[in-house]
């Protein structure tokens, strides 16, 4: 399968006094943008995303509706899972991952949770990205068999500049 992970675009500053509580923080309209863009960008390298899990934080849902709309994934194959919170065991994701009768799948979430995700996944100790806002790490994993390799990790600012091609 092949795993795509980004994290959340840019979000109402959590120290902003309208800022209710760190869940419910939405994006900014530059994250929206940021975002779209980012998403154009997935678009204009041929990526085919079969489903979409999301964090339930309000950033990372708005994030996953954006994606969705661009990569033409319908509003039923995008999917809230606690295991994107940011506090959540990275191995949480691996049984939802493994369940999914999918040949690729999108997960939104946070970091640095992401970042042990993709450690997880190819069975090292530590994180080695650092996923940035509306960034993308894409791995190729064999699940059932716990291997896996990473394909490629896109800087937003890159898929931006992708994006603006489309």
């Amino acid at each position: 399968m092949r795993v795509y992970l980004m994290r959340h675009g840019v979000a109402q500053d959590r120290h902003d006094p309208a800022v209710i509580d760190d869940e419910s923080r939405p994006l900014t309209a530059e994250g929206i943008e940021r975002t779209r863009l980012s998403a154009h960008g997935m678009v204009t390298l041929g990526m085919s995303i079969d489903a979409i899990l999301s964090s339930p934080l309000v950033r990372a849902v708005q994030t996953a509706d954006l994606l969705g709309q661009a990569l033409g994934v319908p509003k039923l194959a995008i999917e809230v899972h606690p295991a994107l919170l940011p506090e959540a065991d990275p191995e949480a994701l691996l049984p939802i991952l493994r369940n999914l009768e999918v040949e690729s799948a999108l997960c939104i979430g946070h970091s640095p949770h992401l970042d042990l995700i993709v450690a997880r996944l190819l069975g090292i100790p530590r994180a080695v990205t650092g996923v940035k806002k509306a960034g993308l790490v894409v791995v190729e994993a064999k699940l059932h068999s716990d291997t896996a390799r990473l394909v490629a990790v896109y800087e937003p600012k890159t898929l931006r500049q992708l994006g603006r091609l489309k």
